[in-house]
């Protein structure tokens, strides 16, 4: 059954109507990429956030990462990182892990304006992210806060890519070997710097292009084959 898929065009529309005059409107206002697209035709925005926590409802953001992924290229000249404003207090934890200080999310862009940017880079693309959950999640819940509605966000996760390959080999899964760091170590790409949202988005679109080398294809498959289900 496909119905999932029609569901994300069908959700969009419903949402379209309700959304308030802004920039989750306009995000909605774009049709998302037609399923049947060549995933290297597709474009993606692979992203990254750096939170407080894991929990979305509690937690806030503290820095956000993008950059597109297009005919099987990293596009580095779309590549942008941005400290997110909040008023709440940071754990020691929350510095020395993502090594942003109090200072820079003092001087960060507000909530409402980095909502504003990633939804309008988002527009007519599909979210890559490792582990999305936590990037739907909180985009969800920070569109909730500030317009009073949860978009539908169709995204490619290569953490679940990861487990499904191991699936289907009937491979046991080890949860440290579904981790950014160990997957780009499997397929031969190269260290790099963990903690910052723009890294680890590059990061995820280089581990992307190299699953998919990986994949045996005699052909392009289609979008549909990678997205994640709701």
């Amino acid at each position: 059954m496909l119905s999932w898929l029609f569901n994300l065009e069908y959700k969009r529309r419903h949402l379209l109507d309700k959304a308030p005059e802004g920039p989750l409107r306009e995000y909605l206002a774009k049709p998302f990429p037609d399923r049947n697209t060549p995933i290297d035709e597709a474009l993606l925005l692979a992203m990254d956030f750096e939170t407080s926590g894991l929990d979305a409802k509690n937690d806030h953001l503290l820095s956000v990462g993008y950059v597109t992924l297009q005919n099987n290229r990293v596009s580095l000249e779309t590549a942008h990182h941005q400290i997110i404003h909040s008023k709440r207090d940071m754990s020691e934890d929350n510095v020395t892990i993502h090594h942003i200080t109090h200072d820079q999310v003092a001087e960060g862009m507000t909530l409402p304006q980095a909502v504003e940017a990633i939804l309008c880079q988002l527009q007519g693309k599909v979210l890559l992210a490792h582990h999305a959950a936590v990037e739907i999640g909180f985009l969800q819940q920070a569109c909730r806060n500030l317009y009073g509605i949860a978009p539908v966000i169709p995204a490619i996760d290569t953490m679940q890519l990861a487990r499904q390959r191991l699936e289907r080999r009937q491979q046991p899964i080890k949860a440290h070997e579904l981790r950014l760091f160990n997957l780009r170590k499997k397929y031969g790409l190269p260290r790099y710097q963990a903690h910052n949202a723009l890294m680890d988005a590059i990061a995820t679109a280089e581990l992307f292009l190299a699953q998919l080398a990986h994949g045996n294809y005699r052909k392009p498959p289609p979008l549909r084959n990678f997205l994640l289900r709701p």
